[in-house]
């Protein structure tokens, strides 16, 4: 298939700058094959039912953005995509002029980090003069997409994070998980609903552009993921039970069909989920809107159909939905 199979027109006022004032207070579209329904998030326990397993991604996301200094007084924006070795980083690193390898960047008085390397991808290795640790807690901000176009905020801290996050790792939210409150859990569990949890750790793969026309020939990077075993053990038992397994977001969804391939429960995954494919372990998913041309709308359109999903997506514009990471959701089943 073609990229601009996946293209749409969205007005840029649609892209939400903020989260909701409540998290569950989102917009739910719920497209299925009785058609479209327009909901509330908080309405989610209605089209769940007992014996459904809702599977979330726990991962935690870094305050990864820091603020460095240049020795000659320039600033230098950072976004650490991944930790290499416990003083060493790699880096995106945004400054008005040209970096150097083996240039110093203070990070406050008395801590720098040195330049030690390019590489190909134009990532920078940075090594810290000691781990970051509790530093990065103090020193760093929310990691927020630049189609958020403001500076992040202590707001931010929070809601850019699941409730349910528990494991460090990711730059970017698992962004259909921000809607779930502690007491929309509850209230799913007590209606039958299993939940189990499984980690992707988010990095820049997942949001790469696509810059090949056909988009056959366009390849993810690699992403850790973890499916303890009490979450497999559950899959199963959904299935077997005539249970629904629902991925909340394409990151949980990635993982149950990458372990449905390969049969590994840890590793690093670099599926690439386009039209046609056949899933294996997702029954439903929960997700939000996603930006055209995008690996993400690639794999809801895998799930739902690309006219059906493209067809949600024009309905959503009319509606006047808000897209993306701080936007309202879609459930697909």
């Amino acid at each position: 298939m073609k990229l601009r199979d996946f293209d749409y027109f969205l007005p840029a006022e649609l892209v939400a700058q903020t989260p909701a004032p409540r998290r569950d207070g989102a917009r739910l579209m719920v497209a299925g094959p009785q058609g479209i329904e327009h909901r509330r998030f908080s309405d989610l326990g209605t089209y769940l039912r007992a014996g459904d397993l809702l599977v979330l991604n726990d991962t935690k996301v870094l305050p990864a953005r820091l603020s460095l200094r240049r020795e000659t007084g320039g600033r230098v924006e950072a976004l650490l995509v991944r930790q290499v070795e416990a003083r060493r980083w790699e880096a995106l690193l945004k400054t008005s002029r040209r970096l150097g390898v083996g240039e110093r960047l203070r990070v406050e008085e008395r801590f720098w980090s040195r330049i030690i390397d390019r590489r190909p991808t134009g990532r920078w290795m940075l090594e810290f003069d000691r781990p970051l640790d509790g530093d990065l807690d103090r020193l760093g901000r929310a990691p927020l997409p630049p189609y958020i176009r403001r500076a992040p905020t202590t707001l931010d801290r929070e809601r850019y994070q699941t409730v349910y996050a528990e494991r460090p790792g990711s730059i970017a939210a698992p962004t259909a998980g921000l809607h779930f409150t502690e007491d929309l859990l509850k209230r799913v569990r007590r209606a039958g609903v299993s939940i189990a949890r499984l980690t992707l750790h988010v990095g820049t793969g997942t949001f790469l552009p696509v810059y090949v026309e056909d988009v056959e020939d366009h390849r993810m990077e690699a992403e850790w993921y973890d499916i303890p075993e009490e979450t497999a053990v559950a899959v199963r038992r959904a299935h077997e039970e005539g249970g629904r397994v629902v991925a909340v977001g394409t990151t949980s969804c990635r993982t149950l069909e990458t372990w449905a391939r390969t049969k590994a429960t840890r590793g690093w995954t670099d599926l690439f989920i386009r039209p046609p494919f056949q899933f294996r372990e997702v029954d439903a998913l929960i997700t939000n809107f996603h930006l055209p041309k995008s690996t993400l709308l690639m794999l809801v359109c895998a799930f739902a159909g690309r006219e059906c999903v493209l067809r949600a997506y024009a309905e959503a514009v009319q509606r006047r939905y808000r897209f993306f990471s701080y936007g309202d959701a879609m459930l697909l089943q």
